[in-house]
């Protein structure tokens, strides 16, 4: 595979823009607590190997447990993951997948009983980000593990 265009380059401040969007959020409590989870559930959904690549290595700096990371698309069968961390899980998937007639009462329901209102609206700018990148990197398919030097997740330990 080969990257089509480097939209960092041709989108500059665009590229800077969407990027400073992203770091706004991180010293975002919920978004600390539940951004490598929600990151890989929406790059697995999407199929962007590029951010599915980025956030499992990004995951695993941060001290997630390697177990966790390959049940993150068995989380509904899996016993690995708190409450809280189901009901972002599931509102990832909703608002990634965007069932034809919205996001599913039950599904608002479950989350709503697990995060406060300030929790929901900041893990949804956190999911919103996420297909963002994913779909940039799809479309101009990044090659994964193309900017590992550059975020230092070469330190992952995983190649």
């Amino acid at each position: 595979m080969s990257q089509r265009l480097n939209y960092f380059q041709v989108s500059a401040e665009l590229s800077r823009k969407y990027m400073e969007f992203s770091a706004a959020m991180k010293k975002v409590p919920v978004i600390e607590e539940f951004g490598d989870l929600v990151d890989i559930r929406a790059s697995q959904i999407n199929g962007c190997g590029f951010c599915l690549d980025m956030h499992v290595k990004q995951a695993k700096l941060h001290g997630e447990r390697e177990l966790r990371l390959h049940h993150v698309a068995i989380w509904r069968e899996s016993t690995l993951f708190s409450a809280r961390e189901r009901a972002a899980l599931a509102w990832t998937e909703a608002l990634t997948t965007l069932p034809s007639h919205g996001v599913p009462d039950e599904v608002y329901s479950l989350v709503r009983e697990q995060l406060s209102e300030s929790e929901i609206s900041d893990l949804t700018f956190r999911i919103v980000a996420i297909n963002g990148w994913n779909r940039l990197n799809v479309a101009f398919r990044t090659v994964p593990g193309s900017a590992d030097a550059a975020f230092g997740l070469d330190k992952a330990g995983l190649h």
